[in-house]
């Protein structure tokens, strides 16, 4: 029997990517798994356990508290929903205000709205919390994404207080920084597969990531194999950032 049997979890930004193949992990350990996304419903991954789609967005405050209302019990939360909008998401100087805003609240405020409806449900009998992040928020970059960089950096920080307010309460929380992965976010190598051969010739692993190298880290953090971990940053980078 998985430690994750009989066990409630939360995924959002789960309709693909890093959050789809997480939520699959935890249903195949016998895991109930909201589901959260924007999108319409995928396949949804099959059991012994369970998976339950609720379709909104959120940033949406009614539609985020009424998910949580719904459960009984809540043992781990996955946050994992995010926007990387190439084109648009430029220098802080260039940078629309109104982009700016709608990123800041994707990407991070998203997760205090869930997390202010996570803790109080885990106070009673502890949890898991991973937050997803990126590399990109610990570097500057010639072409740059301002509000992606600066919104995950805050993911961070937000990731750290959370994990020293409640460890007391038995609640662990961790970011996960992906580095460069072949998910929704960059989609632009489905358009143009030799880019991502480029990208993958910078990685000392020799390849891209991919949304199960990210997820596999994300189940780590929530299992009971990472009881003694909490308030700290996971690199899955295949060692990018190891480079001098």
């Amino acid at each position: 029997m998985s430690e994750f049997d009989g066990k409630t979890a939360v995924v959002t930004g789960a309709a693909g990517g890093v959050g789809y193949d997480t939520a699959a992990k935890l249903v195949a350990q016998g895991a109930t798994v909201h589901i959260i996304d924007l999108l319409e419903a995928p396949a949804l991954p099959e059991g012994p356990g369970r998976a339950i789609y609720h379709k909104g967005d959120v940033t949406d405050w009614g539609f985020v508290s009424e998910v949580f209302d719904g459960l009984k019990r809540l043992d781990y939360l996955v946050n994992a929903a995010g926007v990387l909008w190439f084109g648009k998401d430029v220098g802080a100087v260039d940078i629309e205000l109104d982009i700016w805003d709608r990123v800041m609240a994707i990407n991070l405020k998203s997760m205090v709205m869930t997390m202010k409806c996570a803790v109080p449900m885990m106070r009673s009998n502890g949890g898991a919390i991973v937050n997803i992040a990126t590399i990109q928020c610990l570097r500057g970059d010639p072409a740059p994404q301002d509000a992606y960089q600066a919104s995950k950096a805050g993911v961070i920080a937000l990731t750290k207080s959370i994990a020293i307010q409640y460890a007391s309460d038995g609640i662990r929380a961790n970011s996960v920084l992906p580095g460069g992965a072949w998910t929704p976010l960059q989609e632009r190598w489905d358009r143009d597969p030799e880019a991502a051969k480029r990208a993958a010739k910078a990685v000392p692993l020799g390849r891209v990531g991919r949304a199960e190298d990210i997820a596999n880290a994300i189940i780590f953090l929530l299992s009971d194999k990472a009881s003694w971990i909490t308030g700290t940053e996971l690199v899955v980078d295949g060692g990018i950032t190891a480079l001098p």
